[in-house]
């Protein structure tokens, strides 16, 4: 039982729940979402950092949903969190602007679920 107010424990289920997803998200739809992601932005070890990704979203996710290490968990989350912006927010930010980016952002979610269908 924890002994945080309720606030916390709701941010801890949200976020936790967030990353959770995304991260299985990436074992999934390894093609949109994982190595076919990372291969298709350019990001280096493509075949080694999808994985990595995906397993830390998952690992971290569950300790800040179950509320243990939970700043230890953080900065791994922190950093992924960085990468995705800078590789794939800045440059739809920087070509088309703010409202473009933003609305990437909103529909990164969605467009997971609309794959399979």
């Amino acid at each position: 039982m924890t002994r945080a107010p309720a606030a916390v424990v709701l941010v801890r289920l949200l976020v936790g729940g967030v990353f959770i997803s995304q991260g299985l998200q990436m074992f999934l739809f390894p093609e949109a979402l994982g190595l076919g992601r990372f291969i298709k932005i350019g990001l280096p070890a493509a075949s080694f950092m999808a994985p990595f990704a995906g397993v830390t979203e998952i690992v971290c996710g569950i300790l800040l949903t179950v509320g243990f290490l939970t700043r230890v968990a953080a900065v791994p989350l922190i950093v992924v969190i960085l990468v995705a912006i800078r590789t794939t927010k800045v440059p739809i930010l920087i070509k088309s602007g703010f409202w473009a980016m933003a609305h990437e952002a909103r529909t990164d979610p969605v467009k997971a679920r609309l794959i399979k269908a």
